[in-house]
């Protein structure tokens, strides 16, 4: 266990329970200053409700949470000096200009590195003297994603960021990300991209349903390297049993889909006894991987 000194967040059973829904059951998670973390999960698996109650947005129903050793909920004020928030949804103030927003939201938070404010800006190609009303959803986000960048604030809660970004503007954020954790930042990055996380994260934790089921490096979790095949054959489809490292097998007729963990040659194998018509080989959506990891019943997206 790491000690708590060096701890930017630290949750011990918390809980919130909406009625007869868990929505976050006995989490209990450390991340440790100045790692980037990734929290995955499925939409409805618990993730933005565990940022609602770092920030004290929502009491808990069980449990406690810390950031740097302060009390989420009983000395809120305090822990928000130390963090910046990229919001999941946000609503902006339609009639300022994107300069006046990033402004107030400085004013909000009590610092802003200025200059960086400014490289942000440029970096993430935003017109600042454009009003919000007119912004695309793209651009909000940017606007959201520089006011908590640039108040370079000891911790980032980030709740699905690149949202609405183009791919060139995600590689922005990548590269924004990347500074944060030179600058000893710890980054919180709420996200169901698996490439996001893969790219930026030193760890990862996965929800499902409320609950905490997996943590540790990409590495020791070598399951997330698994890949989605999908096949058609021109014969009968062979006896697929004595292939290793297969999971959430779907044959229907002379059609496979199916996720490989290791090497795919075996699979290959068997299928070219039958004929191989189509095949198409890549990296599973988080939702494919809970589903094959976990099972069909598992599974269970609900409303945040």
């Amino acid at each position: 266990m790491s000690h708590q000194a060096d701890l930017a967040i630290r949750t011990q059973g918390l809980a919130k329970q909406y009625r007869d829904v868990g929505a976050l059951v006995d989490l209990d998670l450390e991340v440790t200053a100045g790692e980037v973390i990734g929290y995955l999960g499925p939409n409805g698996a618990g993730k933005t409700t565990t940022i609602r109650l770092l920030l004290g947005l929502i009491r808990p129903s069980a449990g406690r949470a810390q950031i740097f050793g302060v009390d989420c909920q009983r000395r809120p004020v305090e822990t928000h000096r130390r963090v910046a928030v990229v919001p999941g949804e946000a609503n902006l103030w339609p009639e300022l200009t994107g300069a006046e927003t990033l402004h107030l939201l400085g004013q909000v938070h009590g610092a802003v590195d200025v200059v960086y404010r400014d490289e942000l800006i440029d970096r993430f190609e935003l017109d600042p003297s454009k009003k919000v009303r007119t912004y695309s959803r793209g651009n909000r986000q940017k606007v959201l994603l520089i006011g908590a960048l640039m108040t370079r604030a000891d911790l980032l809660l980030m709740d699905e960021p690149t949202s609405g970004l183009d791919p060139l503007m995600e590689q922005a954020f990548r590269v924004s990300v990347g500074e944060a954790r030179e600058r000893g930042q710890t980054v919180f990055l709420s996200s169901h991209l698996l490439s996001e996380v893969e790219a930026l994260c030193n760890r990862v934790a996965i929800l499902r349903q409320g609950r905490l089921v997996e943590v540790g490096s990409l590495s020791e979790m070598r399951h997330l390297s698994a890949v989605t095949v999908e096949a058609t054959v021109a014969g009968a489809m062979p006896d697929l049993g004595g292939v290793a490292g297969l999971g959430g097998v779907a044959i229907q007729g002379k059609a496979l889909r199916c996720q490989v963990q290791g090497p795919i040659e075996p699979l290959l194998a068997v299928l070219m006894k039958s004929g191989v018509e189509s095949l198409l080989i890549r990296k599973p959506s988080l939702e494919e991987l809970f589903l094959a990891l976990y099972g069909q019943n598992s599974y269970h997206a609900r409303e945040r």
